[in-house]
């Protein structure tokens, strides 16, 4: 006879080995089965609460679809302990009698639903949430209906229900849970802290309160501060400003599109307006919040190219279509819905977004104009910088400091006596050339490499600021930074990021339409690379030579580049082709390439815009502005980056105390 204790539960040494040292299924077995037998209606419950009810919030999302659902127009939500000790109710909808309070407690009994989920039109209809709670928790639930004269109270404790007795309340519903989870104490082990609590419960408010703007929601208790959201009516962008804040009022794009019957609304932020992460973005369908990964891939998707890794769009998309179109009764929070036609929702979602992107897009975040304003800060001074101190004169009339100015004291002359250039400040030994006043250094061809500033001469009538959008160039700075003079106010641009947009959108539209324009090289220029990487960049010569960049083998361990895209003029071919390897080889197949050629063209975008630290004249400066206006996506660049940056006439007055 074998002595062996079971060490692995896969490996059976003996038939006689003891039970209780065996696996539980094996131990059922060896003990000859056991007989089935019907739960109990508590057990039940709570089996079924560990599915609807996960945490507090989960609680609060079901109490607060039942309002709604009732007709709801103030709804008070009162927590403590993070919910976990207390979460109170309170609506003013049509509420309940003693008959539905009796019927509310017990397990699949809803007013919602009649003999099919194929048009459910409320957002609950399970009819497991109150019984669910009552399982686990202290529940009690007062309600009167608006046509009665007094109301009714029930209560139920871990699953018991007490007698039904009559209460005093306005008309409307009351539900109170307290210490949740009493009943199964393991599930308390599970919990997060009770700021993670509330928070979850704050998070699940704002997304009812965006779906249900004609409803006012108020959120309190002792484990918070007081957050109300005053109802709005029809105005769907002032509820999300509540939640979302005043800036994404100003950032929004509207989006209304509809395609098979399937309508999509909403507004989707503007993409230099974006967060990091995807918190602040909200989908609902038929006005049910859902956390859907196909929607909140649908927008990653619409985004591409426009936001930088990392960082996430704000967006908030509301679908309308048939109830038997989708199925909401995937999972018991219904928090998930299954689309019967999932790749028409998803093109619907890119396509409308990225159409209103074309549209209204290209404009910069105002929140760039604030972080301008916040960086101006005054009396600001660089670290280690320390004015240079001048000798003290004895006092005199002119020197006064309470004499008025005069423009002998303001003139070149008095100034230059009281200003001495600081060492190393980029202007060099230039003439200086007076204006109004004020000495200027004078822009001129000859220095290009020691200035940082060019002056561009005043534009003529057919620059005038007023005639375009982008405003007339008035400078550029530290050969990078394009300063024009808009009707309202100036705009800065990075020249190479809006450079590096123009020359992607050119690329991106001679691909859908014909073979890009080539230039052959004189000298073909040869590139060492490891065999492997030869061999992938051949594989894809021929969508490269789609592009204008024609290639070809070198030896076993080179690439001859012949010709360059003729749009990207003088190009840095070895960096170009070295990076164009170092992506394929991340791609692993070649199948996947068709879908990437935009972002190869993005890479030669890079490669073959205008580099910072290059002098341009005042006309490049003022082309590159008009093809900005035209432009789609042109406020930011292919890595997402903003290409411009607005600040209004208002915030520059407000930045010397004039307004």
């Amino acid at each position: 006879m074998l002595n062996i204790k079971q060490r692995n539960p896969r490996v059976w040494t003996s038939p006689e080995i003891d039970v209780f040292t065996l696996p539980y299924p094996r131990r059922i077995r060896e003990n000859g089965g056991m007989s089935i037998k019907q739960l109990s209606e508590t057990l039940i419950n709570q089996i079924a609460a560990g599915e609807v009810i996960e945490r507090p919030a989960s609680a609060a999302k079901e109490l607060i679809e039942n309002a709604l659902d009732a007709g709801a127009t103030r709804i008070e939500i009162a927590t403590s302990g993070g919910g976990k000790s207390l979460l109170r109710v309170t609506d003013n909808g049509s509420g309940m009698d003693e008959r539905d309070l009796e019927l509310a407690v017990r397990r699949h009994c809803t007013s919602k639903i009649t003999d099919t989920l194929d048009d459910i039109s409320t957002l609950g209809f399970r009819g497991e949430a109150l019984p669910s709670i009552g399982s686990v928790a202290r529940l009690t639930i007062s309600s009167r209906r608006r046509d009665s004269d007094g109301g009714a109270e029930i209560a139920v404790a871990g699953g018991k229900r007490q007698h039904l007795r009559p209460s005093a309340l306005n008309p409307g519903t009351i539900v109170e849970v307290r210490d949740l989870f009493f009943a199964t104490p393991a599930r308390l082990k599970f919990l997060k802290t009770e700021k993670a609590e509330a928070a979850a419960i704050t998070e699940i408010v704002k997304r009812m309160a965006i779906a249900f703007p004609q409803v006012r929601f108020v959120l309190s208790g002792t484990d918070r501060t007081t957050l109300e959201f005053p109802a709005t009516g029809e105005d769907h962008l002032a509820r999300m400003a509540q939640i979302l804040g005043k800036d994404f009022r100003d950032n929004a794009i509207e989006i209304n599109a509809e395609r098979e019957d399937v309508t999509l609304t909403g507004f989707a932020g503007v993409p230099t307006f974006n967060r990091g992460n995807a918190a602040h973005q909200y989908a609902f369908v038929n006005g049910r919040p859902v956390q859907d990964k196909l929607v909140l891939s649908a927008i990653r998707g619409a985004y591409a190219e426009t936001i930088p890794s990392g960082r996430y769009a704000v967006a908030v998309l509301s679908i309308g279509l048939d109830p038997a179109l989708v199925d909401v009764n995937v999972h018991p929070a219904k928090s998930d819905v299954r689309f019967r036609d999932p790749q028409l929702v998803r093109g619907l979602i890119v396509g409308a977004i990225r159409e209103a992107l074309a549209r209204d897009g290209s404009r910069a975040a105002t929140t760039g104009a604030d972080g301008m304003l916040r960086a101006f800060r005054p009396g600001f001074q660089p670290n280690g910088y320390r004015p240079q101190q001048q000798p003290q004169q004895p006092w005199s009339a002119e020197t006064s400091p309470s004499r008025p100015f005069s423009a002998a004291a303001t003139g070149s002359s008095a100034y230059s006596s009281s200003y001495q250039r600081p060492v190393g400040n980029g202007f060099g030994e230039r003439p200086q050339a007076s204006f109004d006043g004020l000495t200027m250094p004078t822009a001129r061809a000859e220095t290009a490499q020691t200035s940082s500033w060019t002056a561009p001469p005043p534009a003529s009538e057919a620059e005038a600021p007023s005639r375009f959008p982008l405003g007339a160039a008035r400078a550029q700075l530290h050969e990078n930074y394009i300063v024009a003079q808009t009707e309202t106010g100036l705009v800065i641009v990075d020249q190479h990021a809006a450079h590096e947009r123009l020359v992607f959108e050119a690329m991106r539209k001679a691909l859908h339409s014909k073979r890009l324009a080539s230039q052959v090289l004189l000298i073909p220029e040869i590139i060492d690379l490891p065999e492997e990487d030869c061999d992938r960049l051949m594989q894809f010569s021929s969508e490269f030579g789609e592009l204008g960049l024609g290639i070809e083998r070198f030896g076993p361990g080179a690439i001859a580049v012949r010709e360059t895209p003729a749009m990207l003029g003088e190009v840095d071919a070895s960096g170009l082709i070295r990076q164009l390897a170092d992506e394929i080889a991340e791609w692993d197949t070649a199948s996947g390439l068709s879908a990437k050629l935009e972002y190869v063209a993005a890479t030669m975008a890079c490669h073959g815009s205008v580099r910072s630290g290059r002098r341009l004249r005042p006309e490049e400066m003022n082309a590159l502005l008009r093809q900005m206006e035209v432009t789609p996506g042109s406020g930011q660049c292919n890595h997402g980056r903003p290409t411009y940056i607005e600040l209004k006439l208002s915030d520059i007055e407000r930045l010397f105390g004039r307004s």
